[in-house]
């Protein structure tokens, strides 16, 4: 009874087509921003922010990328963590090459190189699909290993590829602490989720969903499958990119290839298949869900096998949790392939009619 709508009546389009029809969802969502604001800095630990809120809100944004690509616009892809790449270590060369380049705009401009690279390695959705596109966006992870490897320039004279960045400030604000580090993730998070929300339900978004469902029927209606397709993946590959110039630059610090191994590639894809693909909100339980389960299982399996009278070595943790990624995938492909999105957008359902029965 308490999350109904009745008599929250729309007098006007603009009315009808808000973010959040529902005054309850608007309040709930000011309520979470403003405690992600304000008294998360002021209860937060060092190591919250440097173990769990930090990586969750990075790998949050990289999901939301993902999710437009294969859950809008039905482009497998396997290449997210190439595109990560690239965003950083382009960002890296514009805030180190070019002298008082501000972070911000590294950042945006290495979004803007990832979206290029992933226009070009989004060219073959033109003649294949399914999993001949994904074979094809992951030979993306492959280029992207050897030229950051090979071609040194990209990595300013480094023999392993190793690069590091220091001194980060935005408006003179130094972004020397995790607090620090934090606040300005989750300020480009919010922006970026809000700008992608508004595009998935605009024109391109319907388009980037009409091919998703039938892109031949898509084409017949009039919707331009090239510019679609494309469109997605540069908009998928800007705030991939955006997301990786935030992992190297904020969370690690210094890096290299490796970090944005294939790994990393179906990591994110896990976490769009387990939060739900198609689903702006799936990409923040996706993430929140890979990010907290490691944590979970390092202390919980330990604690599990003290009280069975076991020693349960890291080794083994690091086993069961791929176990355990791969079982939650089988079962939400299975048993909800919209995954936890859909699951939570059923409970909502439940609390209109609670307590009546239909």
């Amino acid at each position: 009874m308490f999350y109904r709508e009745n008599g929250q009546f729309k007098t006007s389009y603009r009315a009808d087509q808000q973010i959040f029809p529902i005054m309850q969802d608007r309040w709930a969502v000011l309520l979470i921003i403003a405690v992600a604001f304000i008294v998360v800095p002021m209860v937060s630990s060092g190591y919250l922010f440097r173990a769990i809120l930090t990586p969750f809100l990075i790998m949050s944004l990289a999901a939301l990328g993902v999710n437009i690509l294969v859950g809008y616009c039905g482009q497998i892809s396997l290449g997210s963590g190439a595109f990560m790449a690239v965003g950083a270590y382009a960002a890296f060369n514009f805030f180190v090459r070019v002298p008082g380049m501000p972070l911000l705009l590294a950042l945006v401009l290495g979004g803007f190189c990832s979206s290029a690279f992933g226009i070009l390695f989004g060219l073959p959705s033109m003649r294949v699909k399914g999993l001949y596109l994904a074979v094809a966006t992951l030979a993306a992870q492959f280029f992207s290993d050897w030229m950051f490897l090979r071609i040194k320039w990209f990595t300013n004279n480094s023999d392993s590829g190793s690069v590091s960045v220091s001194g980060l400030q935005v408006f003179g604000i130094p972004i020397d602490n995790p607090t620090a580090k934090y606040l300005l993730c989750l300020s480009i998070l919010v922006v970026l989720a809000l700008l992608a929300k508004n595009l998935v339900r605009s024109a391109i978004g319907r388009e980037w969903m009409a091919i998703r469902d039938m892109d031949v029927a898509a084409a017949v209606i009039g919707i331009r499958p090239m510019y679609a397709k494309l469109s997605a993946f540069a908009v998928s590959s800007f705030i991939v990119g955006v997301a990786g110039a935030l992992w190297g630059f904020v969370y690690l610090g210094a890096w290299e290839p490796a970090a944005f191994s294939v790994d990393l590639s179906f990591k994110l894809l896990f976490m769009v298949i387990i939060g739900g693909m198609g689903s702006i909100m799936g990409s923040f339980f996706g993430a929140g869900f890979i990010v907290l389960l490691p944590i979970v299982l390092n202390q919980l399996l330990p604690a599990l096998g003290r009280l069975a009278g076991l020693q349960v070595s890291t080794v083994v943790t690091s086993h069961a949790e791929l176990m355990i990624f791969g079982s939650l995938i089988v079962w939400f492909l299975i048993v909800e392939p919209h995954g936890l999105a859909k699951l939570w957008s059923i409970g909502k359902q439940k609390l209109r009619l609670w307590p009546f029965p239909h």
